[in-house]
């Protein structure tokens, strides 16, 4: 059975794209943390169909709870970046990005004793509008990125981006591997399968079947999550739109028991794992 990429981007439930119009991060301290309790959900469950997955960090998190941090590195799941602020990156400076890049980096280090090898941009947000944030993260010594989201949608993604992994090379022998997010191409587009809301709010069938259509054809799935998407009772936020609570709450009090079925009739890994398998074969990977 061809093995999948297990990924989380470990994050606040109030720092997502949908929410910014909420809470600015000088609120984030005063607000009710879902964090260590939904990341310990998640847990539970990988430990229970024993696999291991990457969890892209973000370094606000890891400041402020570095002992859950170092349990989850603890566990031998790998430990990956996704920025300090969680800020789009299509709205920051080179120099922006490097310092919240180094910060984030940091943070990790200092509470897991493990250097990310991984990136993943909050909200989906490197493209072709920066392209100097590749070189950037190779500047940085990540040897991988899952930030391209080869689809169109209001708040991020590359339709025209390239949809199976590849490898970027820069001067002075600089290289940096993109694994973009899982999508399958039906009715002259690219449908996102996999992961957030494209993955809480589909069917299981669905799901299952765009899953085994992509592994037929020789490529790994990326499944991605939030721990705060499998949290039955998440904090109230009043007076959002139709769209914005479909976003923030919709299928989360069922999405585990879909990430029960979803581990127990496929293989998963981290991503560094397929990382390391595609360097022994870069034949194909170059871009």
């Amino acid at each position: 059975m061809l093995p999948n990429l297990l990924t989380v981007d470990l994050e606040e439930w109030f720092v997502v794209e949908t929410l910014a119009d909420r809470f600015s991060p000088q609120d984030w301290m005063d607000l009710p943390s879902t964090l260590e309790r939904n990341c310990n959900r998640l847990l539970r469950l990988f430990a229970r169909h024993d696999v291991r997955a990457t969890w892209f960090v973000v370094g606000w998190c890891a400041e402020r709870y570095p002992a859950l941090m170092y349990r989850i590195a603890e566990r031998g799941h790998e430990i990956a970046c996704h920025s300090f602020g969680h800020r789009m990156v299509d709205r920051l400076s080179p120099d922006e990005f490097r310092l919240d890049t180094r910060r984030a980096i940091n943070a990790i280090m200092e509470s897991t004793g493990v250097r990310p090898l991984g990136y993943r941009a909050p909200s989906w947000s490197l493209s072709e509008k920066v392209p100097w944030a590749f070189e950037i993260l190779a500047d940085l010594g990540f040897e991988y990125d899952s930030s391209i989201f080869p689809i169109k949608h209001d708040v991020y993604g590359m339709p025209d981006g390239p949809r199976q992994p590849f490898r970027m090379t820069f001067d002075q022998s600089r290289f940096l591997y993109e694994l973009p997010a899982t999508t399958v191409r039906r009715w002259g587009r690219n449908i996102p399968i996999g992961g957030g809301g494209y993955l809480r709010h589909s069917p299981y069938w669905y799901s299952r079947r765009m899953i085994r259509r992509v592994n037929r054809g020789g490529q790994p799935v990326m499944v991605y999550m939030h721990p705060w998407e499998i949290d039955p009772e998440p904090p109230p936020v009043t007076g959002l739109s139709l769209t914005q609570r479909f976003r923030t709450y919709g299928s989360t009090a069922t999405f585990e028991q879909k990430l029960d079925r979803l581990l127990s009739e496929f293989q998963f890994i981290p991503v560094i794992d397929y990382v390391r398998s595609i360097t022994r074969h870069r034949i194909g990977f170059e871009r």
